[in-house]
């Protein structure tokens, strides 16, 4: 990382950035933190952003490190060393893959380094550059059970995930693309004359999706509802509870929207497909839910565990003997790619055509990775 000063200053700054959250950490306290002077952090670094890049630079260079050893290992055990890698990493760097997925949030072209770091990867252990689905498959699903087993203590299997991207997570079922993605949809019902607390729940949502957490004052949120501000304090005792409701109330649509559309009659594997597709539909309709979550995982972590954990018990929910494999991690799997499904159209404005690869995810999830030929022909 540089000289001895550098390497005391990143490490106070990954230190803060992953106990609280980017934007209240001032350059003060990350010298405070590493017993130095504010002149010796303005000789390493121009501002904050710099060394917060210096973090995220950081981290996508030790996950390219510790990758680089695939291409010697025998190709047989290559897959269970991919996977084995990139879990153990985040169980081993928790505070590093936090600042990550903030600067992955807030600095999207860091997720575009680590995506081409893990696609050559992925080149070295299948012999092949991954397309849009296959990536998401292997990497989101195992990128995100790999996270909640360190940020939340979730128990994902490992060796569950090998099996799960060798061979797929669901048992082979016929699709009817018609039925999977109808957008003849049922929108959530409309208040048409909300009360106060409603009011201000509409803006706040609306002004923490289009701004942020820190660049939002419940001022603002009363004045656009049209209120005054001891309207809020009737109902809100702080802008962190009033977050909390809106965190809430944003995997309630989710879930409520999902359920309400999808439908009698589907077996496990359409259902799972219209749920991935209605999902992208509601973040098309819904510009500001995804922000919010994502954002709340550094402002509200506990939360947004809550957020996860209910989606979760969704599933379990459901009698489900199509999954193949153990089934907290196939859930979480399943979330993963849902997740990353929803960073590739909402962040990234791709793919183009998420029916294309919300099909080929079909595929993967009752085949897996392992034929080059079946996965050739499903393109095809």
């Amino acid at each position: 990382m540089g000289s001895d000063t550098r390497k005391a200053l990143i490490e106070s700054a990954a230190s803060l950035f992953s106990a609280r959250w980017y934007g209240i950490v001032s350059v003060a306290e990350i010298c405070r933190s590493a017993n130095l002077s504010n002149g010796a952090f303005y000789r390493h670094f121009k501002n904050k952003e710099e060394i917060f890049c210096a973090i995220l630079d950081y981290v996508v260079g030790q996950i390219e490190s510790a990758l680089a050893p695939l291409a010697q290992i025998e190709p047989n055990d290559r897959l269970r060393q991919f996977v084995r890698i990139i879990y153990d990493f985040s169980q081993n760097n928790t505070p590093l893959v936090r600042v990550f997925r903030e600067g992955q949030y807030r600095l999207f072209e860091y997720e575009r380094k680590l995506k081409d770091v893990y696609e050559k990867a992925f080149a070295v252990v299948f012999d092949r550059k991954p397309s849009t689905a296959e990536y998401l498959f292997a990497l989101g699903g195992l990128r995100f059970a790999s996270i909640r087993r360190a940020f939340h203590q979730i128990p994902v299997q490992p060796e569950a995930i090998v099996s799960i991207l060798h061979s797929g997570i669901l048992k082979e079922q016929p699709i009817n693309a018609d039925r999977v993605f109808s957008t003849s949809i049922t929108p959530l019902p409309i208040e048409l004359l909300p009360d106060s607390r409603e009011q201000l729940l509409a803006e706040g949502r609306k002004l923490f999706g289009e701004k942020g957490y820190f660049e939002t004052n419940i001022h603002e949120v009363a004045s656009n509802a049209g209120l005054a501000i001891g309207s809020f304090y009737r109902y809100f005792e702080s802008k962190e509870a009033f977050y909390k409701e809106i965190i809430q109330s944003v995997g309630r649509d989710v879930r409520h929207f999902i359920t309400l559309n999808l439908g009698n009659g589907l077996n496990r594997l359409e259902r799972e497909l219209r749920g991935l597709w209605l999902f992208i539909l509601f973040l098309s309709m819904d510009r500001y839910c995804y922000n919010i979550v994502r954002e709340a995982e550094f402002v509200l972590p506990e939360e947004v565990r809550s957020y996860y954990d209910a989606f979760h018990r969704g599933y379990l929910k459901r009698e489900d003997s199509t999954i193949t494999c153990d089934t907290t991690t196939c859930i979480e799997f399943m979330l993963g790619v849902a997740h990353y499904l929803g960073i590739e159209v909402i962040f990234d404005k791709s793919p183009d055509n998420a029916r294309q690869v919300i099909e080929e995810i079909g595929y993967l999830y009752t085949h897996g990775l392992s034929g080059d030929e079946r996965l050739h022909n499903a393109r095809n």
